[in-house]
């Protein structure tokens, strides 16, 4: 006879989760309209595309760890400390518009929703490196800019593509810091824009990108210093005076237009001969455009080596 001895541990069968929560998320979130009842965030989870990874742009570097880059972000518009990633959860992803226009042919309004739908989406995975001399790796999930400005038709007279980051008060408290000259503004030449590194992202680790990450759509550009990638963008214009960035404005005796990574010139006030890996502190060599010169060099011609940077 079988005698059944419990443990203690188990639970009734009537209290376990369910086999199809489990194994089928996604059909599940839908099934129950979960993105109908206040759950924006599990629904942009569950309707996230798989994207096959890209493997021409290998990083030669361990991925950092998902933790470490989603809670080591810089995003003044809610604050100048590290840990931003708490308050940045406040900022609405969805719904959300991205203003195409200036000197495009079809301008217009996309949602982020259409992009991810319309656009060659796909993952790469870029090292990141901070002009505060700190690295990561990310695996992106997005498109080629240039894919969009296909979409909308530059005009021959565009020759720089200017990007707005969203400014809302109600959710940014670093809006409140006056004396920066908000909103977030970055720019590029059209002919950087038009490289193929060029890379809006819509996610990063498989997943929806985060606020604090710049979600939920950012740019960038490996081979510049990270502060060149506008976050969480509401407009991109394409112009035919060059825009001038927020740290442009503020010092541009340290925050030039380029932001080419370049180790041979120094930030002011410290060495960019090597960085600092995120996760592992590790100190390495940083590399000219970051690793990226195959793919940049030509865009630069026979700017001096110093014009790389300022």
């Amino acid at each position: 006879m079988f005698i059944r001895r419990r443990r203690g541990w188990e639970i009734p069968e009537s209290a376990a989760t369910p086999e199809a929560l489990v194994f089928g998320r996604r059909a599940a979130l839908k099934a129950a309209g979960l993105a109908s009842i206040g759950l924006p965030g599990l629904a942009r989870a569950a309707d996230f595309p798989a994207a096959a990874r890209n493997a021409r742009y290998e990083p030669g570097r361990a991925i950092t760890a998902e933790r470490e880059a989603t809670t080591y972000n810089n995003f003044y518009e809610f604050g100048t400390d590290k840990g931003i990633y708490r308050p940045a959860q406040k900022l609405p992803l969805s719904p959300w518009t991205v203003k195409v226009d200036g000197l495009v042919d079809r301008p217009r309004e996309f949602s982020v929703e259409d992009l991810i739908k319309a656009m060659p989406v796909e993952e790469r995975v870029y090292r990141l490196r901070c002009v505060e001399a700190w690295s990561m790796v990310v695996p992106w999930t997005g498109f080629p800019l240039s894919a969009l400005l296909s979409a909308v038709g530059v005009q021959a007279g565009a020759k720089y593509v200017r990007f707005e980051t969203a400014a809302l008060p109600a959710v940014m408290p670093g809006l409140r810091q006056s004396w920066y000259p908000w909103p977030y503004v970055e720019g590029c030449t059209i002919e950087e824009a038009g490289n193929d590194l060029s890379f809006l992202v819509v996610g990063a680790y498989g997943k929806p990108l985060l606020a604090q990450n710049g979600g939920p759509i950012r740019f960038h550009q490996p081979w510049k210093y990270g502060f060149k990638a506008g976050k969480s963008l509401t407009r991109i214009s394409l112009m035919a005076e060059r825009p001038k960035s927020f740290w442009e404005a503020i010092q541009p005796q340290e925050y030039g237009f380029w932001a080419n990574i370049n180790p041979d010139v120094p930030h002011p006030r410290w060495s960019q001969a090597s960085e600092r890996v995120l996760g592992t502190g590790e100190r390495v060599p940083t590399q000219l455009f970051n690793g990226y010169g195959e793919f940049v060099a030509g865009l630069y011609g026979n700017l001096q080596r110093e014009r790389l940077w300022t």
